[in-house]
């Protein structure tokens, strides 16, 4: 990966002033990405001096500078939840027809839940459903169709990782109507005593000839200090997405920058949004396709790196 020179891409100063929430804002990092058209949409999770989490979508032509919204999120029809609801955050986005698919996590009472909304056009937006009835993260939906079904990667919250809910494997599941979702079987496991002892899935996969080439993150914690977040990539079959066929055994990219060792959470970069840099041809990226990755730095902005589909199959091989 290769970091963008304008890195930091957007800090706490580029976030407008909206009053009375978010008038003076602490951090923004962990943006969703996807195309919309000829341009690029992030969707940025912002936090205050309360520590209160916001959406703010932002959009861009060259996917470098963007056009941040002054209206947040939100979600029509979330209110249905029979929970208390504390924070919304960590939004990936897929693309499927017409439609633009957000999951979010969703802290409440009883730990993390994975909440599932849509828009066609991103000013109104439909909460859909709660995923799935566990403590769970990390959920990315995949851009087709396999075998007549809807395909989720997901994370289940079933390890501590310094108090915090966490979880060592990449799960699947799968549903005939992205409503009601069936697990199945474990994807990949954390390597325990190497860079990616906890993990979870980043960005949406990508279709290439390859396979479905997936970056996700891996946290390292026998460091003894603290805990430091990592980027990684694996290449999933096409047909069987729950069959790995190659996967790094190096991280992709880790904390190096002062903007990434240094902030509200140090020592992380948290992948998030992972996109081709330009409209691609059809819906199998070619391997000189460049892409751009889009990761939270420190849990207090936003970094923005590059690579190319072969440079990311090189790494898992």
């Amino acid at each position: 990966m290769k970091r963008h020179s304008r890195n930091p891409l957007i800090s706490r100063a580029d976030i407008p002033r909206i009053s009375p929430h978010l008038d003076d804002v602490s951090s923004v990092f962990n943006p969703g990405a996807v195309r919309w058209g000829d341009q690029i949409v992030l969707f940025l999770r912002v936090q205050n001096r309360g520590r209160e989490t916001f959406l703010l979508p932002a959009f861009s032509r060259d996917g470098v500078n963007f056009n941040i919204s002054t209206e947040p999120v939100r979600f029509l029809g979330i209110g249905r939840l029979p929970y208390r609801i504390y924070h919304i955050y960590d939004p990936r986005i897929t693309r499927l027809g017409d439609t633009y698919y957000i999951t979010v996590a969703i802290d409440m009472d009883d730990g993390c839940r994975i909440g599932l909304a849509r828009t066609t056009d991103f000013r109104e937006f439909e909460f859909m459903a709660e995923m799935l009835p566990e403590d769970a993260r990390n959920a990315v939906i995949f851009p087709e169709k396999i075998d007549g079904m809807y395909i989720v990667l997901y994370r289940p919250n079933r390890s501590s990782l310094d108090g915090v809910s966490s979880g060592s494997e990449i799960r699947i599941a799968v549903s005939p109507d992205l409503v009601k979702w069936t697990p199945h079987e474990t994807v990949m496991s954390g390597r325990f005593h190497y860079w990616d002892e906890f993990i979870g899935s980043g960005p949406p996969p990508l279709k290439t000839s390859k396979g479905w080439l997936h970056v996700y993150h891996g946290v390292a914690t026998h460091f003894g200090a603290s805990n430091i977040y990592q980027a990684g990539a694996v290449l999933l079959d096409l047909n069987h997405p729950e069959r790995v066929i190659a996967r790094s055994r190096y991280n992709i990219l880790e904390p190096r920058e002062p903007y990434e060792l240094a902030g509200q959470v140090p020592n992380v970069v948290f992948p998030s949004g992972l996109i081709p840099s330009q409209p691609p041809r059809g819906d199998t990226l070619d391997d000189d396709a460049e892409l751009f990755l889009y990761y939270g730095a420190a849990d207090t902005c936003i970094g923005l790196a590059t690579t190319t589909v072969r440079e990311l199959l090189e790494a898992c091989e």
